[in-house]
């Protein structure tokens, strides 16, 4: 059995979580560790893993915890920014025996929109992300929006492909969206939203669009349960489900 502590357990995916490890073959929810709780609580329940559904302001420091007391990491948390993941890398150290697997979007199917997405960019001349989120979401733009458009600037930069047309001079309000890696990332917030992303492609006389929709918290599922389940593996920093899905 992987025991396992969930951080946040009391938030809408730390909840959501819980039933779903509880339910999945193999694994023990050993702890239920929410805001106010010490994270003596993870150690004291002998878990082997930790899963972070917290919050960005924090999230570091738990997962400074975990690389401290030999806890492998799961971390759903959003806001894990290059700095962030270089911090974690120096943690671990040249010859980590911890994991740490950062996910940005633990849906299978969002995974696959990001490697599609990725795949097409080359292919066209201009390249947009609009990420649409319900409005109790803290952060602007999601880490999965941030990563696939990473993503896509690398596969363009991979390919030789120029700049993206954008005759804009003038934008006092920000309409044309924020810059991640060169790629515009447009975030809407509005009630009725889970979690939404489309990626918007166009070349001389086409457009091409690709888009996921989560519904409901239970398609992030199947991806957490296999995180917690690949991160023992997989020493030093892992970045997506990616290699965990074999992309």
């Amino acid at each position: 059995m992987t025991r396992v502590a969930v951080l946040g357990a009391k938030g809408r995916m730390g909840a959501e979580s819980v039933r779903a490890l509880t339910a999945a073959d193999g694994i023990e929810v050993v702890a239920e560790v929410d805001v106010d709780d010490s994270l003596d609580l993870v150690a004291e329940s002998g878990a082997e893993v930790a899963l972070d559904f917290t919050q960005p302001a924090v999230a570091l420091d738990h997962v400074t915890w975990c690389i401290e007391h030999g806890v492998d990491v799961v971390v759903g948390t959003s806001g894990f920014d290059d700095a962030r993941i270089d911090r974690v890398r120096a943690l671990l150290g040249e010859a980590p025996s911890t994991g740490v697997l950062i996910v940005p979007n633990f849906s299978i199917g969002a995974v696959l929109m990001m490697r599609f997405a990725a795949t097409a960019a080359p292919f066209f001349e201009s390249v947009e992300v609009i990420e649409l989120h319900h409005p109790d979401k803290v952060d602007a733009p999601s880490g999965t929006a941030t990563r696939t458009a990473e993503m896509i600037a690398s596969a363009r930069a991979a390919a030789g492909s120029p700049p993206l047309p954008d005759a804009t001079t003038t934008d006092p309000e920000g309409a044309r969206g924020a810059k991640v890696a060169g790629i515009p990332v447009h975030a809407v917030r509005a009630r009725g939203f889970t979690a939404s992303q489309e990626v918007l492609l166009g070349g001389p006389g086409e457009t091409f669009s690709i888009r996921h929709d989560s519904i409901d918290r239970s398609s992030f599922m199947p991806g957490v349960v296999a995180a917690v389940r690949a991160v023992s593996g997989r020493p030093g920093v892992t970045i997506g489900l990616d290699a965990v899905l074999g992309l």
